[in-house]
């Protein structure tokens, strides 16, 4: 393995190269215009861009991109070389700083939800200043928002920076009470844990359901899935390890601080962590890890799957999402330091964390919203559906004694004995840990959990500063008057009022339990099952306001995004459900009657050798095969129906309705009696490798 220190940031346009290769006053204008957010001099713009493609070309690169972010889930990139002609008909390598700053895509082939006619192309890219340039296959990468000709965010990075800038607002506006407050900036920071599986590629590319949905269709339960827990941490596989080594390597180049690798719980299951970076830094940073997973298991015959369940039976994948608030001067306002009740910082921003969850659950599930999704969240290996917070005893207590008015007494941690002499004692935790919930406070930050593996990070984000800043304006406006004297008697009668009515949220137990989902109704929490259950809160007078108010996203950019993500959830659907029906027709079908002739032929072969018994082996199996292949005939055609007569139409609320009560329903029938069929034919004549060729295939 290379030095660390020599390759790490080694593709990045960062700050060292910056002011390595920046005329100083450049340098120190360029920083000013990221630290205040400010427009980019054109003159400046143009210094930058040529110091930027002179550094692209000594890193062997010959083209540039606007790297964004569209609603379609991916990256997308539009390539222009360096090349320009000279007057004497050869070439010069040209970059300006209109072409750094600005680039125009056409914007009529993403999703727009109705913001752009298909005739209407014209789209813009502009670079954000913030999230450094790289270089990744041999192209310069300028991370970009993207969006319409009339100025409506048609990305994920538009409105995230349009909500980084609203809590950073708030949070100073609260700060700013404080007596003897010096900070002058807050930010958010987000670490975010990626699950993914790893399997042969060979094997995957027998299967048509991998290839298009990224998920398994059919598949009977292997005899050995996750039961014995003994693929959780451990010893990583000679071909893994490798694939895991050169993606650390990777990603180091880029200055992704790729930290953490180890088995997850399923076989064949994986998870990396990064150490944790600014909230858009750390969006462009997950996209760019699952972008080299894909590209860099293919070196190693490998394919990288992403989807939330790409087999059922064993754990998903998702993605935690562990978000913080800092200031400038490096302080962690949900660090709860030594003596939490006694720190007014924390408690007050903690209670507003609680508040923005509690009154903006729906927000929360939608950003978690998808077709992939919804099969992972509440099968017990992910949080259900319901968003509900963890605090742990300590904070729960210390919250539960200012709502009273009640005196608290400071808990310490005790000495944990393991009992071995040889063992060292240390200091345990106050307070436990809870991995069922939704949205659990994780010692200094709060771990978000509801992400799927597939998503991207900055939709769960956009909510999360959203909802975070409109609570922390509220608490603003109430203390902005209140004499120093009486701040502390202030802020702890604000925190008890908001805990007497937002405290609902709080839940220390068990949330895969029947319990909770009982005791959650009675709270009067959303329990939001589905996709198609969860998008109509979208474009509530509630959530539109809220996001009109700290001009986050318009209320046309929410619509757009309403229907975008229904029209997403139909088609992904669909396409699964023709994947469906195309392996039961060309090679599930015809396998199971060419069976049952092959179990016929024996009996036959029986009868005329006398060899005749009152029900032989052959037809039993025979029996039971013929019964499931009708069933299976049937359903299929059931589902071609439903499949032809389900569009996009013009009620497309309606149409996800009915692509959940009808397609995904018909589906899991059919898959039900698939299945069974598997277990009744011969390995040797089953079409498509089975789950324990495929979650066993890497050794």
């Amino acid at each position: 393995m290379a030095n660390i220190h020599e390759i790490f940031g080694s593709n990045v346009f960062n700050e060292p190269v910056m002011k390595a290769r920046l005329p100083r006053d450049t340098y120190k204008a360029l920083k000013s215009t990221i630290a205040k957010g400010k427009a980019l001099d054109p003159e400046i713009a143009n210094i930058v861009a040529n110091a930027m493609k002179e550094w692209a070309l000594e890193k062997g690169a010959t083209h540039f991109t606007h790297w964004f972010q569209p609603l379609t889930g991916v990256t997308a990139e539009k390539h222009d070389s360096f090349v320009a002609p000279d007057s004497e008909g050869r070439v010069i390598m040209e970059f300006s700083g209109k072409a750094l700053v600005q680039g125009e895509p056409d914007a009529s082939s993403f999703p727009s939800g109705g913001l752009r006619a298909v005739f209407e192309a014209r789209g813009y890219t502009a670079w954000d200043p913030t999230s450094y340039a790289f270089i990744k296959d041999g192209t310069l990468c300028i991370p970009t928002a993207f969006c319409s000709y009339s100025g409506e965010a048609l990305d994920q990075k538009t409105p995230l920076l349009r909500s980084m800038e609203a809590i950073e607002k708030q949070a100073m506006r609260l700060l700013s009470l404080f007596p003897g407050n010096t900070a002058k900036r807050v930010i958010t920071t987000v670490g975010a844990e990626q699950e993914y599986f790893l399997i042969d590629k060979a094997v995957y590319e027998k299967r048509p359901d991998l290839m298009y949905c990224g998920r398994s269709l059919f598949g009977a339960r292997p005899p050995k899935g996750q039961e014995l827990d003994d693929h959780y941490f451990g010893a990583i596989k000679p071909r893994v390890a490798a694939f895991m080594r050169e993606l650390d390597e990777e990603l180091w180049k880029l200055g992704v601080l790729a930290k953490t690798e180890h088995n997850e719980v399923a076989p064949a299951q994986h998870e990396l962590a990064p150490i944790y970076t600014t909230t858009n830094i750390s969006a462009d940073h997950n996209q760019l890890t699952m972008e080299c997973m894909k590209r860099i298991a293919d070196r190693h015959g490998l394919v990288c799957l992403l989807h939330e369940k790409p087999f059922a039976g064993v754990n998903g994948s998702g993605k935690h999402n562990n978000w913080a608030l800092s200031t400038d001067e490096g302080r962690n306002l949900l660090d709860p330091g030594k003596n939490p009740s006694q720190n007014l910082h924390f408690l007050l921003f903690l209670t507003a964390v609680i508040k923005a969850v509690d009154l903006h659950q729906d927000l929360l599930r939608i950003s978690v919203a998808t077709a992939g999704n919804d099969h992972r969240l509440g099968a017990n290996e992910a949080p259900p559906a319901i968003v509900s917070m963890f605090l742990g005893d300590e904070l729960t207590e210390i919250l539960e004694s200012i709502r009273t008015g009640e005196a608290y007494t400071e808990r310490k941690g005790d000495t944990l004995k393991i009992g071995a002499k040889v063992l060292p004692n240390f200091m345990r935790d106050t307070t436990d840990r809870n991995r069922t919930s939704p949205m659990a406070f994780t010692g200094n930050k709060f771990e978000f959990r509801m992400v799927g593996s597939a998503a991207s990070i900055s939709s769960p984000n956009v909510v999360l500063n959203t909802a975070v800043a409109d609570v922390l304006a509220e608490f603003a406006a109430e203390l902005k008057d209140v004499p120093e004297a009486d701040f502390e008697r202030a802020v702890r009668k604000l925190i008890a009022k908001t805990i007497d009515v937002h405290g609902r949220i709080i839940f220390n137990g068990n949330n895969y339990s029947e319990e909770w989902v009982e005791e959650a109704e009675r709270r009067g929490l959303l329990n939001l099952k589905s996709t198609v259950d969860a998008l109509p809160y979208l474009v509530s007078e509630k959530n539109v306001a809220l996001f009109e108010r700290h001009g986050v996203l318009r209320a046309s950019e929410l619509v757009a995004r309403h229907e975008i993500y229904l029209e997403n959830y139909c088609k992904t659907v669909h396409i699964e459900a023709l994947t469906m029906i195309d392996m039961v027709k060309r090679k599930i079908l015809p396998t199971a009657i060419s069976y049952q002739g092959k179990l016929a032929d024996v009996i036959v072969k029986k009868n005329a050798c006398g060899i005749a018994l009152p029900i032989s082996v052959e037809e039993t199996q025979l029996k039971k095969l013929a019964g499931l292949t009708e069933a299976m005939y049937a359903k299929l055609a059931e589902l071609e129906v439903t499949a032809a007569n389900t569009n996009c139409g013009c009620d497309i609320e309606a149409t996800a309705r009915t692509t959940r009560d009808g397609i995904c329903r018909e589906m899991a029938e059919l898959r039900e009696i698939v299945d069974a069929i598997e277990m009744l034919v011969s390995g040797e004549d089953w079409p498509y490798p089975t789950y324990a060729e495929i979650l066993y295939s890497v050794r």
